[in-house]
């Protein structure tokens, strides 16, 4: 079984191109969902949370306050490492759980798929790393139009995130994101079969 790290920036694409790898046979860790999962159910985790940055991390009923939180870390990388150094160990000791997993039953290849993949040192954890790049104005576009947010939103969110130049040096794919979905599409198996086959 081979491990692959897809990562790219805000509205990239690789949610897509995840979709496509499982087309042809690939499992998908989103370390994304894990991560909002253990926040709101992994005791530990919470507790955490709570001693790093007070009770109005969780509502009345306990559940995550997201707004609460992204407005404590988002301009604050100090912040932003502390939650980071909660959260991120949980998410590759299920990601760990997930390929011995994959591993029995013979899944020829785990995709790990994570925004911070390089950030929280995910690529140590995969064989080998594939980026989805695509043109900023439509990443925009993109995100706007699904997220409900202004241009300026989202822009703000990119520039907290590796910029694509660092990606496309650090990964040892690349996706060019730039063509239509059966672009795409054709990409994505091509990455398939290459780090299958190959890697």
């Amino acid at each position: 079984m081979k491990t692959l790290g897809v990562t790219g920036g805000i509205g990239s694409g690789k949610t897509t191109v995840c979709g496509f790898l499982e087309e042809q046979g690939a499992r998908v860790f989103y370390a994304d969902i894990e991560a909002k999962r253990l926040m709101q159910e992994n005791p530990d985790v919470r507790a955490a949370i709570v001693e790093a940055f007070g009770e109005a991390a969780y509502d009345e009923d306990g559940a995550l306050d997201r707004a609460y939180l992204a407005d404590r870390v988002f301009d604050d990388a100090e912040q932003l490492g502390r939650l980071n150094a909660i959260v991120h160990p949980h998410v590759f000791e299920a990601f760990e759980a997930v390929k011995e997993r994959a591993d029995e039953e013979e899944v020829p290849l785990l995709v790990h798929e994570a925004a911070l993949l390089f950030e929280a040192g995910g690529d140590a954890h995969v064989d080998l790393t594939a980026a989805v790049v695509a043109p900023d104005v439509d990443r925009v576009d993109w995100v706007t139009a699904r997220d409900d947010v202004t241009p300026d939103q989202v822009r703000a969110r990119m520039r907290h995130q590796l910029s694509q130049d660092e990606l496309r040096t650090r990964a040892d794919y690349v996706i060019e994101n730039n063509g239509t979905l059966e672009d795409l599409r054709q990409e994505s198996v091509d990455l398939y079969w290459s780090v299958v086959d190959g890697g």
